[in-house]
């Protein structure tokens, strides 16, 4: 018997992030970029879902489903887009694609949609397992939402997370989820503001067949696919009006109505909801629903911005330094005075997300030194380079410290041009020329990688 197949029609960037837990889950892994290639393989082989990007060259997602309806293909095609809109979405649904995402491909999504071995209905949840959701953190405000979350967390209440953008409100929801008896449950999070209404409705509820042009066969919706679960609604005070008042009965009556349904469908789901705006304002100026507010506010958990968090940011920060040089194969880096002045000074708009994305940046320019200084940070026009070189030089066998890339002196001060062709030509080295491994080691798309590549060339340099 065939293994079981998924088809990509798309770069390998796209699916490269997903395809070692898909061979895991037993699929077979079938890739194209192109429409003469695509047909080939559905010539021979019959894969249980197409995953194909919206355009690439001489390819169109449209046409392909156009061209494929007589062939009963296009109802286990998704269509992924990097730049979506809500015109292009329904053109593909009503071609008869099975549903419209965008990018990047997210584990949880995909994990969603698989074709599963027929089970037993409702089967009962396995006993919670520990939480694999660290939340870094000393300060009383950041312990005291930890107390409250490990209070509500084996309970089925509705929790309302709160707090400005790059707190960790998703992260937040998914220690909720570990941390209670639903936890060996699906957690299943859609962000309400990612689609629009028409959209959005048949994501959240699900669709019968031919309830609308395109709705070729039933879709289930992310609450009957969390059943037993927790879904999560991501920056619900942007939902529509009219979506909130179908929410609010699904929130009392713990059932759904598929669109174009003519029955009820009963789901057992603990429903987060989070948000980054003053909800109560909204409510006051009409924006939501006072009843749904309330019913979704029941635990209300406000995240202290990171500015309110003393040296957590110091903690967090090494934290995410040691994370870093684990991943990028480098030694131990450590905060000089200055460095670690400027963190703890900074006001951190962005929250945390922006300190883990800046732990990035310092890690990769600090390389091997062993110190990140204040210049690593790169956030002015100053000149960071000369910065960060300034003090005494470093003994030459410090370059050659186990997971530094061969060939960098970083005693020369030399163009940042010039640093980012020899850190990807030894990226490339280190992957044996694999692009897609060479793209993920370095931190940027295969795309991004291929265009310098084009440029090195140009300038004579044989790649």
């Amino acid at each position: 018997m065939s293994a079981k197949s998924i088809l990509f029609i798309a770069r390998p960037d796209l699916a490269g992030p997903v395809m070692s837990k898909l061979r895991d889950q037993g699929f077979e892994i079938l890739m194209s970029e192109s429409l003469s290639g695509a047909m080939k393989i559905l010539k021979d082989r019959t894969p249980e879902l197409i995953f194909s990007q919206a355009v690439l060259p001489g390819f169109r997602a449209d046409q392909f489903l156009s061209g494929m309806e007589d062939q009963a293909v296009s109802g286990r095609v998704i269509v992924v887009a990097e730049h979506g809109t809500s015109e292009e979405a329904r053109k593909i649904l009503e071609l008869g694609a099975k549903d419209y995402w965008l990018a990047p491909l997210v584990w949880e999504k995909i994990q969603a949609v698989l074709p599963q071995e027929p089970a037993a209905p409702h089967p009962r949840p396995p006993k919670p397992r520990p939480s694999s959701q660290a939340i870094i953190g000393n300060h009383q405000s950041i312990k005291r939402v930890l107390t409250l979350a490990r209070q509500v967390g084996p309970s089925k209440a509705t929790i309302l997370i709160s707090g400005e953008s790059g707190t960790g409100k998703e992260m937040f929801a998914r220690y909720l989820h570990s941390n209670s008896p639903r936890a060996g449950g699906p957690f299943v999070a859609i962000n309400c503001a990612a689609l629009p209404e028409h959209l959005l409705e048949s994501e959240l509820f699900g669709h019968e067949k031919g309830s609308f042009t395109g709705a070729i066969s039933r879709k289930m919706g992310k609450f009957e696919l969390a059943d037993t679960g927790t879904i999560l609604l991501d920056e619900i005070s942007e939902m529509d009006m009219a979506l909130q008042a179908k929410l609010l009965r699904v929130l009392q009556e713990s059932e759904v109505d598929r669109v174009g349904g003519t029955e009820t469908v009963k789901v057992d789901v603990r429903v987060l909801a989070t948000t980054n705006r003053d909800m109560e304002e909204c409510v006051s100026r009409g924006q939501f629903r006072q009843d749904l507010f309330y019913r979704l506010n029941v635990i209300p958990l406000k995240l202290p911005a990171l500015r309110e968090r003393g040296d957590d940011v110091l903690l967090l920060a090494r934290h995410f330094v040691a994370d870093f040089c684990s991943q990028y194969g480098l030694g131990a880096l450590v905060f000089d005075p200055e460095a670690e002045k400027w963190l703890t000074d900074y006001d951190w708009p962005g929250n945390v997300r922006e300190l883990q994305n800046l732990m990035e940046r310092a890690v990769l320019l600090a390389g091997s030194r062993g110190v990140i200084k204040k210049a690593h940070f790169l956030l002015g026009d100053e000149d960071w380079l000369d910065e960060a070189e300034s003090d005494e030089p470093h003994p030459a066998k410090e370059v050659e410290r186990p997971g530094s890339p061969q060939g960098l002196d970083f005693d020369e001060v030399i163009p940042i041009s010039e640093m980012e062709k020899r850190l990807i030509i030894k990226g490339l080295e280190k992957t044996g020329g694999n692009r897609t491994q060479a793209s993920e080691l370095l931190g940027i798309s295969v795309r991004t990688l291929r265009n310098k590549l084009n440029e090195y060339r140009k300038d004579g340099l044989a790649l």
